[in-house]
């Protein structure tokens, strides 16, 4: 009888011709498949057009929505009197320079960004921006209303 040692080398032998031919069979196949996505060619380009950019719109009733306005729509019927304040207030975006913007409603229309400088309904003008209130007054002069946002809930 042949012990279990004298096995081993025969059959560590046997196996190397095995993992040789595998590879082989390998590289066999890898190669066929260069050479036949080779002989297919590549395939043409083809340009796709690209979109027509539409102008972005602007729903200022969102916009104060996530400012973090609350429901202010004012209705006004015909021949009803404007309040003392025609102007409200519904957001403010500012950097610590004091630039930005003041979303406000005029007359009870949609609101509207408004930077420092720009005229609002009425002849009033943008005079100053702070994080929760805003300072109108006239073309020239000093600033006579001041707007306060609507407290937090």
């Amino acid at each position: 009888m042949t012990s279990l040692r004298s096995l081993r080398p025969a059959l560590a032998a046997s196996a190397a011709p095995r993992w040789l031919a595998a590879g082989l069979w390998l590289l066999a196949g890898l190669s066929a498949s260069y050479w036949g996505l080779r002989a297919w060619g590549d395939a043409e380009l083809v340009k796709v057009p690209a979109p027509a950019a539409e102008p972005a719109t602007v729903d200022p009733e969102a916009v104060a929505r996530g400012l973090g306005a609350v429901n202010v729509v004012a209705s006004q019927t015909e021949g009803e009197p404007i309040e003392a304040s025609r102007h409200v207030l519904l957001g403010v975006v500012r950097d610590g320079a004091g630039r930005g913007a003041a979303l406000i409603a005029s007359d009870g229309k949609p609101a509207k960004p408004y930077r420092i400088g720009d005229e609002l309904p009425g002849g009033l003008v943008l005079r100053e921006l702070t994080p929760r209130e805003v300072l109108l007054g006239p073309v020239e002069g000093e600033a006579t209303q001041r707007l306060s946002l609507p407290a937090r809930r």
